[in-house]
C-alpha cells in the first residue's frame, strides 16, 4: 500500500476549536497531520492571517467544504477564497434531493461550477452521506450525480463510513470510480445493532481493501474525520493517525 498525506477535517475537533482555536491547531500539527480540510471557522483571523498561521505550523490547507448555493451562486467568491490557501480541491459539503430530477439538476449545477474551478486549477469534489445511496428510478443518487456530470468537472470525495452505512462497500465504489476519487474521507464504523463512528482501524471497515482500491484509483489525500467521538476528539484524531502509520499508509 502506498503512503499518502493525511489531513484532519476540522469538524472532528470543532468543540476544541471553539474553546481554543490556535491551541487546537497547534495540537493537530503536533500529532503529526500533514494538513487540514477547512470546515469554515478561522478563529477570528482573516483568510491571509489564517493561511500564515497554518504555514507557521507546517499544516497544509488541502481542501475546503463549500455549500452548494455558494458554489452555484457565487463561484468567483469560492475561487477567491481557494486561491488564498492555494487549494487544489474544493468540495460540495452537502446536498439532499427528493427525486431523481433533483440530483440530475445538481449534477449539472456542480458541473458548471466545476468547469470554472477547473479553469483555475481547482478540482471540485462531491462529498457524500448515506442518503446518496437511496435509489431513484433504480439508480443511487450518487450514481445519478456522477453519471450526469463530466468527470473532469466533478470528482468525488468518498466518505467510507457513509458508503458503508448506505449499504455498499467503500472499496467497490472506489474501484468503480477509479480516477475520480482524489480524496477519501476515512471514517470507521463500530459493529452491533446501533453502529456509530470509531477511530480509523478501531471498527469494522476493511481498510486493507479500501487502501488497495485507493492505490488503484490514484487517490491523492486521505482525510480523517470523526463526526462524534467517545474519547476526547484530539485523542481520537491521534489514535486514527497512529493506526494509519501502523497500517503503512501514513
Amino acid at each position: 500500500m502506498l503512503k499518502k498525506p493525511i489531513a484532519l477535517q476540522t469538524f472532528t475537533v470543532r468543540d476544541d476549536l471553539a474553546k481554543d482555536f490556535k491551541g487546537t491547531m497547534e495540537q493537530i500539527a503536533k500529532i503529526g497531520y500533514a494538513g487540514i480540510e477547512i470546515g469554515g471557522d478561522m478563529g477570528g483571523m482573516t483568510q491571509v492571517e489564517f493561511k500564515n498561521f497554518l504555514d507557521s505550523l507546517g499544516l497544509k490547507a488541502m481542501s475546503w467544504h463549500a455549500p452548494p448555493d455558494q458554489l452555484s451562486g457565487n463561484t468567483q467568491a469560492v475561487i477567491d477564497y481557494a486561491k488564498v490557501f492555494d487549494l487544489k480541491f474544493v468540495c460540495c459539503q452537502f446536498y439532499s434531493g427528493q427525486r431523481a430530477g433533483d440530483y440530475f439538476e445538481m449534477a449539472k449545477t456542480l458541473e458548471k461550477a466545476g468547469a470554472k474551478l477547473k479553469d483555475v486549477g481547482i478540482r471540485l469534489c462531491y462529498h457524500n452521506h448515506a442518503h446518496e445511496f437511496t435509489k431513484f428510478d433504480g439508480h443511487y443518487a450518487i450514481d445519478i450525480i456522477l453519471a450526469n456530470s463530466k468527470r473532469d468537472c466533478l470528482a468525488w470525495e468518498l466518505d467510507t463510513f457513509w458508503v458503508k452505512t448506505g449499504g455498499e462497500e467503500p472499496q467497490d465504489y472506489i474501484r468503480r470510480y477509479a480516477g475520480r476519487v482524489p480524496l477519501l474521507h476515512l471514517k470507521d464504523r463500530t459493529s452491533g445493532a446501533n453502529p456509530t463512528f470509531a477511530e480509523v482501524g478501531e471498527g469494522v471497515l476493511n481498510w486493507t481493501e479500501i487502501f488497495s482500491a485507493a492505490d488503484e484509483a490514484a487517490t491523492e489525500w486521505y482525510i480523517v474525520e470523526q463526526d462524534t467521538c467517545q474519547r476526547p476528539p484530539l485523542e481520537s484524531a491521534r489514535i486514527s493517525l497512529e493506526n494509519l502509520k501502523k497500517m503503512g499508509v501514513a
